[in-house]
């Protein structure tokens, strides 16, 4: 029989000494564990873990499949409610407090201006990474049933998530937020009818001023975070209820009617009532494929964390937030831009108001909700791109849209109806613009590759792939390619970007 090392036998009474008392009782119930039994019995009993499963499927646990971005979401939302907790001890929404706390923050609060820039960077990075885990929900097609609903409370995060930043943006009162809120509150303002209600409604007046602040920071520190906890809780409780994460089907499916079942020499079945198929719980459990979430799931989260939090510290201590002078509502900076994530809009805005402030945002919320509803063949679920064939579409898709847009904008930019037509009415201005003619181009392009494979996965990859690739180049435009009076420049010509 074996015997123990001593450094076993030293880290056993280490963690003995730890854990085997009664305050760490008390606290956490169970001892460090080392059975499958009390690994399990941990995930059930701690407040925190008891979210995820006692076993996890090892398909979810590869790196290349989810990269991580959902966790790295809640850390970086994690990160955010702490540094700003702790921001708000230096901070009063007040338009005469506001920029000359974030100066105190720069110059007399100990370590301060590391906190602030935590805070921005985390917020910053939190917009595209909550983004980014879209894109792997959508490209993995993690999205179908029975994961739809959780699919549409994902986008209304997406939504949530550049509200929070959005809200957060006007709160150093620096002419960078005043102007981007200025014209982001703008753009809220083209919706027919309820448009003027809107930018009402989020600035407490016609104007950026105390109000608006006021507003902002209420929405910023207490209403946004807490849709956001509400709306992540039901995500991660869905995705519980839903089987786990996303896999490829296991080879064992339900027959087809008329076919005897098959089922799997690993798992034992017991008759209590008569029904068709199996519900996605049942079917999800394979214990040949299944490990422990303690310590193989947790650990794996705690290195993602640790990795988090040191390249976020990294960024914050040799790069400081952007803080220009103080607001100054009578010099307006040519260009005023929106936030770089709003700045695909604001491009689409300066074409027409219709297509940038209505169409295109409406037409992307509308179909990014409806896409699992439409594409409701459950081919590809779990795996990237679902096929080869899905591969080729995603990447010619991408390719062929480029040229499309960069001649669009070029022909626009030359030949826009108001320079051939000063007098044309504005209708034509808002059909002939590029925002209106790509979303025609994206509906006829998705629905050519639908027809032409008889798959509704493949017409939704080429539909959201568009749509990616468009407003990637249009905020890179906005971001480098626009100067005075939102006029075209090559960004070496530029004096001054945000």
């Amino acid at each position: 029989m074996a015997t123990e090392s001593p450094k076993e036998t030293g880290r056993k009474k280490a963690v003995s000494w730890l854990t085997d008392n009664r305050v760490a009782r008390s606290i956490f119930r169970r001892g460090y564990p080392d059975n499958d039994l009390d690994r399990a019995a941990v995930m059930f009993s701690n407040f925190f873990l008891h979210v995820l499963p006692a076993r996890t499927h090892v398909h979810s646990l590869k790196p290349t499949y989810t990269w991580g971005l959902g966790i790295i979401s809640l850390f970086l939302f994690v990160i955010l409610l702490g540094t700003g907790a702790l921001l708000m001890f230096f901070y009063v929404p007040s338009t005469e407090r506001a920029y000359s706390d974030m100066k105190d923050l720069e110059f007399v609060v100990s370590y301060g201006v590391v906190l602030r820039n935590l805070h921005r960077w985390a917020a910053h990075a939190m917009v595209a990474v909550v983004f980014l885990h879209m894109c792997r929900v959508f490209y993995t097609a993690s999205y179908k049933a029975p994961r739809e609903f959780n699919w549409v409370i994902g986008v209304l995060l997406w939504g949530a998530t550049l509200m929070m930043s959005f809200t957060g943006y006007l709160l150093p009162w620096d002419q960078l937020a005043f102007w981007a809120i200025t014209v982001g509150s703008s753009i809220a303002s083209y919706p027919p009818l309820v448009g003027e209600y809107i930018r009402t409604l989020m600035l407490g007046g016609d104007t950026v001023g105390q109000n608006a602040l006021i507003r902002f920071y209420v929405m910023h520190v207490m209403l946004l975070p807490g849709i956001m906890m509400i709306l992540m809780g039901v995500h991660f409780w869905r995705i519980r209820k839903d089987g786990g994460l996303s896999r490829p089907p296991a080879p064992l499916s339900s027959p087809a009617p008329g076919e005897a079942a098959a089922f799997s020499p690993h798992k034992t079945y017991m008759l209590v009532e008569l029904a068709e198929g199996r519900t996605p719980m049942v079917d999800s459990q394979a214990p040949e494929e299944e490990v422990m979430s303690w310590p193989h799931t947790v650990f794996r989260m705690l290195v993602v964390f640790v990795g988090v939090v040191a390249v976020l510290s990294v960024v914050a201590y040799f790069f400081d937030a952007p803080l220009e002078e103080l607001a100054n509502p009578d010099h307006p900076p040519n260009p005023a831009k929106a936030p770089w994530y709003f700045l695909g809009l604001q491009e689409i805005v300066s074409y027409s108001a219709l297509a940038g402030g209505v169409i295109v945002p409406a037409a992307a919320i509308i179909g990014l909700m409806t896409i699992p509803y439409i594409d409701r063949n459950p081919e590809g679920q779990g795996t990237w791109f679902t096929s080869g064939q899905g591969r080729r579409i995603t990447l010619w898709s991408i390719l062929v849209i480029i040229p499309v847009v960069i001649v669009l904008t070029y022909l626009n930019e030359h030949y826009a109806v108001r320079k051939l037509v000063p007098g044309a009415s504005q209708i034509w201005v808002d059909l002939l613009n590029p925002g209106t003619i790509l979303i025609v181009l994206f509906a006829v392009g998705s629905l050519y590759i639908w027809r032409r494979t008889g798959s509704s996965r493949m017409g939704a990859l080429a539909l959201y792939s568009y749509f990616l690739t468009s407003y990637l180049i249009y905020t890179f435009i906005g971001l480098y390619f626009r100067g005075a009076n939102w006029a075209w420049i090559w960004p070496w010509q530029a004096t001054g970007l945000h």
